[in-house]
């Protein structure tokens, strides 16, 4: 078997971070993330300045990646505006999100749950033949209206599956693996954003991955949450899943030691501990 692995670093990671991170040690973390071997990177979001401060000067971060083969960057969107942004800067994939409830699409982005539906519809119908994922974000839990129906989440991802890649985000880490399994079988989705919030991130991604998911979303250092949900902390930390996968029989291309001298990095960027645990512990056989 062999996995997709998409970081989410420089964008789900970096946003939740007090600190404010220049353009260029962002751009840089893009590419040390390129040359460990990811094929997928979400580099920036292009959102307003004002509400994710971190995803500030998203262009300018784009302008000092350096194309590497072989490595698609993406970007988040949120509305029209974004979408505006994101194609101006020439990105490989767009990434639109919308939530399963009504409440956190009110709190995250300011529109409707229908709003929203309309505004992943316009984007996608803009992006035209531009690869595109949409993810569904709170689609096991709402930190304000609590559990989801899956039939609501099912209902979401009809919608956008014929158009695009539609990735299940369990945003504030409340899943356990039967129900992200029994989920990921129910809307063949095909891939999986999942938090550690409570320690069952890692064990939810081996559960979508026998789901039916092909595509998995981790954050280098397990750094991550969301500012927008009450106590959600970091995603799975990309170095320990590709532990996990590798020691599994999981193939994902992606050079373990290489990722751990990024997180090894981005800890002394950062000056702090990292939330991950393989970039510390050391890889094994040593």
């Amino acid at each position: 078997m062999r996995v997709l692995l998409c970081d989410v670093g420089p964008r789900d990671g970096l946003q939740n971070e007090a600190e404010v991170l220049p353009p260029e040690t962002r751009a840089e973390l893009v590419d040390r993330l390129a040359a460990a071997g990811l094929p997928r990177i979400e580099a920036v979001s292009f959102v307003r300045a004002d509400r994710v401060t971190q995803m500030a000067d998203a262009e300018q971060v784009i302008e000092r990646v350096h194309a590497r083969e072989g490595v698609e960057l993406s970007g988040l969107v949120l509305n029209e505006r974004g979408w505006e942004r994101f194609a101006a800067a020439g990105l490989d994939r767009v990434n639109v999100t919308l939530a399963a409830t009504e409440t956190f699409n009110l709190r995250n982005g300011n529109a409707t749950l229908a709003e929203a539906i309309e505004r992943v519809e316009s984007i996608l119908a803009a992006a035209g033949h531009t690869p595109a994922t949409v993810t569904i974000s709170c689609s096991f839990g709402c930190p304000f209206e609590g559990r989801v129906d899956p039939g609501n989440v099912a209902e979401l991802a009809s919608r956008f599956s014929d158009r695009a890649e539609v990735v299940l985000a369990d945003t504030i880490g409340v899943a356990t693996p039967s129900a992200v399994r029994s989920l990921l079988e129910q809307v063949r989705a095909a891939g999986f954003h999942g938090h550690n919030t409570r320690n069952t991130g890692y064990a939810n991604c081996l559960a979508a991955l026998e789901g039916g998911a092909r595509v998995l979303d981790a954050s280098v250092g397990g750094l991550g949450g969301c500012p927008f949900s009450p106590r959600a902390t970091g995603n799975v930390a990309t170095e320990d899943l590709v532990y996990l996968l590798e020691g599994e029989g999981v193939e994902t291309g992606v050079d373990l030691d290489a990722l751990v001298g990024v997180s090894q990095w981005l800890e002394s960027v950062l000056g702090r501990t990292l939330e991950g645990y393989v970039y510390r512990a050391g890889t094994w056989p040593p």
